[in-house]
């Protein structure tokens, strides 16, 4: 059984598990058969909320399901329950592992609360409102980023006057929101002198420019406050071990924070051609032998824990002795 450093246990209550859907919420409790369902509202999340703090709560786990869950989180925390949020990968894991072979809401429920009550996830707090906010408008700005690059793509194939002057009246609003969405997270960052601070020891590394700093305060809190191994693991670059007996498998990556993944792997790119120290590390894995796909992985690695060290150390590329 995980001991979590939250002293979680069961002499602080119940163990809780929420099955999050578009339309409603299925509240489980370790220990009961009955599952409660409520409207994924601001109502039915209120109602919820007062159940499990009429229950008790040692634990709530709730499943991560596209961003339905952040009302429900959100609320048992400034409810001063404690709460954690898990991939729904581990859940079903877990489920198949207890020999739960049959999936529904209900089931899930059930499930979870038990996943709670026996693996006892660690409880992380709640980031701040400006910090939700900050990480929205970048997920907004994404969202936009890749709607103008599917119009880009179906402009190059019409013919017809009149669908390429539509497209580009829409690429002209596109453009529009990008800017005002730009504007907006630099007056965030500005106001805030944690992340100003930050935003210039990350753009001070060659290749890590404004896109992948605003990305990393966006999506990467953590950062500068876990050991290279962590924040590796946590970000989805770190190699797994695929052995059995005298098999040696090959190592892979798997996981992590998709949206981190993606801003590095841009970064890692640019820092082959600007980033000395990058560059000379990708071409000795490529004369090593390596394929690009391992020598770009092993690269975003190599920039993440410069970025985490420089963060933790709070100083700058140019003047660490990492860039040494």
């Amino acid at each position: 059984m995980k001991d979590s450093n939250t002293t979680v246990s069961e002499s602080n209550g119940s163990f809780w598990g929420v099955d999050v859907a578009l339309a409603k919420l299925d509240l489980g409790c370790y220990g009961r058969h009955e599952v409660r369902s409520f409207e994924n509202s601001d109502a039915g999340i209120e109602q919820l909320v007062d159940v499990v703090r009429s229950g008790g709560a040692a634990l709530v786990v709730v499943e991560a399901t596209g961003g339905y869950e952040t009302s429900v989180v959100v609320a048992l925390a400034e409810a001063q329950v404690p709460v954690a949020v898990v991939n729904p990968r581990q859940v079903r894991a877990f489920a198949l592992s207890t020999g739960e072979l049959a999936k529904t809401d209900a089931i899930d429920a059930r499930i979870i609360a038990r996943f709670a009550h026996d693996l006892r996830p660690e409880v992380r707090p709640l980031p701040a409102e400006n910090q939700r906010l900050f990480a929205d408008l970048a997920a907004r700005r994404r969202q936009l980023i890749a709607g103008r690059t599917a119009e880009q793509n179906r402009r190059r194939q019409a013919t017809h006057p009149e669908i390429r002057g539509s497209i580009d009246a829409h690429l002209e609003f596109l453009e529009q929101q990008l800017a005002k969405l730009d504007e907006q997270l630099g007056q965030a960052i500005a106001a805030n002198h944690e992340w100003r601070e930050r935003d210039q020891l990350l753009q001070s590394v060659a290749g890590v420019a404004a896109a992948t700093s605003r990305t990393l305060i966006a999506d990467l809190p953590e950062l500068g406050q876990l050991d290279h191994k962590q924040v590796a693991k946590l970000v989805g670059v770190a190699p797994l071990n695929r052995d059995s007996g005298k098999l040696r498998g090959r190592r892979v990556v798997s996981g992590g924070r998709g949206t981190v993944r993606a801003a590095l792997y841009m970064a890692a790119f640019n820092s082959i051609r600007w980033n000395w120290q990058i560059r000379a590390f990708y071409y000795r894995l490529r004369k090593a032998g390596k394929p690009f796909k391992v020598a770009i992985t092993a690269c975003m690695r190599k920039l993440l824990v410069i970025l985490n060290a420089l963060v933790r150390n709070n100083t700058t590329w140019r003047n660490s002795p990492i860039a040494s």
